[in-house]
């Protein structure tokens, strides 16, 4: 299986506390005719952490529905628990995903050994390609190259990591210890251009929920060689994605995506809680300098 490009880390429409069944499959329609190569349902952007297995399950399948097979659907299907993501992972295969994206289990914080035996019992319960999520941010856990090139060696389903460290050396490291066979996709927004540029295959996004066509026009600007014009939507998304993360993520980009009127209103669920009212008219003058309201 192969990934290239600009993946969507989607976020995911809530509605009287619910999952909005309806606004998502506009919003998977609407990526899609932005010219997205790929999405991502129930990963950190799409609020996961707070959904039930069944919501989960539910979500994902809504998106591989939605998406007809147009282009891959790697389904968040991750947990601390090898039990849970084992469960989550069954619901995803079931579902039609392409592929699972298997977060390193997070507070464990377990042994290179234990990341290894963590993901090959997902295999084996539940084969599927499977792309590793290092976030060490959010984990408290590094997955180091070395250990990467383990899991790969052991875990045949192990095909790419989402690298969201922003270590640029550690990417370019991944590229040499595990081969070009083992995909690298930034994980980051702001290093998806370097990445590329040591052997990256693309980016699993969040500007690319209101900005999809700028993030995979770079992508394939830098495929095409076009390295000028890659820079430039670079240079152009910058400020957006630093808007992206004035507050914890999803929050900005949620309120972004109800700011546009793709989403009605930016609903969460606790311990996520709106934006700032001091972070609101910044916000807005952001996506109005980009072209976005």
């Amino acid at each position: 299986m192969e990934l290239r490009g600009a993946f969507t880390a989607l976020s995911t429409p809530f509605k009287d506390g619910e999952v909005d069944e309806s606004t998502y499959r506009d919003f998977i329609e609407w990526q899609i005719e932005q010219g997205i190569d790929g999405l991502v349902p129930c990963g950190t952007t799409g609020e996961a952490a707070t959904m039930s297995h069944e919501e989960q399950g539910r979500v994902i399948k809504i998106c591989v529905e939605q998406t007809k097979g147009r282009v891959p659907v790697i389904a968040g299907a991750g947990s601390n628990s090898t039990k849970e993501a084992i469960e989550l992972t069954k619901m995803a295969k079931d579902a039609g995903a392409d592929a699972t994206l298997q977060i390193t289990p997070y507070y464990n914080k377990p042994t290179p050994g234990g990341l290894v035996a963590h993901f090959k019992a997902i295999a084996q319960a539940a084969p599927l390609p499977m792309v590793i999520y290092n976030v060490p941010g959010r984990t408290g856990l590094n997955c180091l190259p070395s250990t990467l090139k383990m899991i790969k060696d052991a875990v045949p389903e192990a095909i790419a990591v989402k690298e969201a460290t922003g270590n640029l050396c550690q990417g370019a490291e991944v590229v040499e210890l595990c081969g070009r066979d083992f995909m690298l996709l930034s994980g980051d927004d702001f290093t998806a251009l370097p990445l590329l540029a040591v052997g990256g295959v693309g980016v699993i996004s969040v500007i690319s929920n209101i900005m999809p066509k700028a993030m995979s026009s770079m992508c394939h600007a830098f495929f095409a060689k076009d390295h000028e014009k890659a820079l430039e939507l670079s240079l152009k998304m910058a400020p957006v994605n630093r808007a992206m993360f004035m507050e914890t993520n999803p929050i900005p980009v949620k309120s972004s995506l109800a700011m546009m009127g793709i989403f009605k209103d930016a609903q969460f669920r606790l311990p996520i809680v709106p934006l700032q009212d001091e972070n609101k008219p910044k916000l807005e003058a952001v996506l109005k300098t980009a072209g976005l309201l």
